[in-house]
């Protein structure tokens, strides 16, 4: 049987280079020498691109993999049949690609950018297509598809960052009438935490706001939701499956960057501590949001359950979701029998079968 041609795309220029790194370590220690070839692509902070040719993969997390001399420069062609190329100093080859998995979180990542480089170029993407990531990495275009299909979820208002300047306070007032504090402030388009706060009060709010506003022009209010933090990964294209339910306790205001990769203050619960009936109803709703957005491969969709009455409540969509050693998604099916080098196969196979 053919080995299979596996390029995965790390780094990127997003606010969370760093975490696509620690993904990728992971990644790349976990894939099968022995059924495909593998081509780590790293792409570096500033947007240069190399074919990291070290073995060493733990060079990826602190940034040591890009000063190794054996690196080359490269680009993902888009123009089919070329696949990789390889910039030698000698001249350029070329490399054919089968599939790509693009362990980029955030943007031109899981926005559809670099997923429609691979489809002009002909070559399958694990994950979801240029729309479906495009419409799920915009919180505020998901909310309105989740809005369509009927699923419950924290009321929320949208802001553009060319408001606050000349109208801060009109913005404020307009906040403070439709929510009561707490009120999360997000960017639209940032994964993994970034330019998330939590906003107590009035300055504490409009200072949420420009942080978001650094990450995005687009920033999402929304009211807070009482309850437990669930996640459920799901796999797959026409007939997609959910795992387990699991549950995050942050051990702090709430789930944010540094309690997700830096401080050891968060505990992972799976199964989540919720009956088993709840737990069937997030699983459905997973699934049912996954394909009303149309997503295929994979994402992982989070969830609240409400302390006082073990109400749903939609959370946020991730399509890239972080494939570290200690990320929910791996853990999730590995929970549900499907343990991290086989979960790999299955998405690479899950790519391959989308683009045919």
């Amino acid at each position: 049987m053919r080995k299979h041609n596996v390029c995965i795309l790390f780094g990127g220029m997003s606010p969370e280079h760093a975490v696509s790194l620690r993904s990728a370590e992971s990644v790349l220690n976990n894939l099968n020498q022995e059924k495909y070839n593998i081509y780590p692509v790293g792409i570096t902070r500033d947007g240069r691109w190399f074919h990291y040719r070290g073995s060493d993969y733990s060079l990826l997390p602190d940034g040591q993999w890009e000063n190794h001399p054996d690196n080359c420069p490269v680009a993902i062609s888009p123009v089919r049949g070329q696949g990789l190329l390889c910039f030698e100093q000698d001249g350029v080859t070329n490399i054919q690609l089968d599939v790509v998995f693009p362990v980029l979180h955030g943007e031109n990542g899981e926005d559809g950018a670099v997923q429609g480089l691979l489809q002009l170029a002909g070559i399958a993407c694990v994950g979801p297509n240029v729309a479906a990531s495009a419409v799920s990495m915009d919180k505020t275009l998901t909310k309105l598809v989740v809005d369509h299909i009927g699923q419950p979820q924290a009321a929320w208002s949208l802001i553009r960052r060319s408001e606050l300047h000349h109208k801060m306070e009109s913005i404020l007032a307009q906040l403070q009438a439709k929510f009561t504090f707490p009120m999360f402030v997000k960017p639209a388009g940032t994964g993994s935490s970034v330019g998330v706060s939590k906003a107590t009060d009035a300055l504490s709010l409009q200072k949420a706001l420009l942080v978001a506003a650094e990450y995005d022009e687009k920033i999402l209010v929304e009211e807070f939701i009482r309850g437990r933090e669930v996640e459920v990964a799901v796999m797959g294209n026409d007939s997609p499956i959910a795992s387990i339910c699991g549950e995050i306790d942050s051990g702090a205001e709430f789930y944010d960057y540094d309690a997700k990769y830096i401080t050891d203050t968060s505990v992972a619960y799976i199964p989540a501590r919720i009956d088993e009936d709840v737990a069937e109803q997030v699983r459905d709703a997973a699934v049912k949001i996954y394909s009303a957005l149309g997503c295929r491969g994979l994402s992982r969709v989070d969830f609240f359950v409400t302390y006082d009455d073990n109400r749903m409540v939609f959370n946020e969509i991730n399509t890239l979701p972080g494939f570290t050693s200690i990320s929910m998604y791996p853990k999730l099916f590995e929970a549900s029998g499907v343990e991290y080098g086989l979960l790999l196969d299955q998405l690479l196979a899950l790519a391959m079968e989308a683009s045919e």
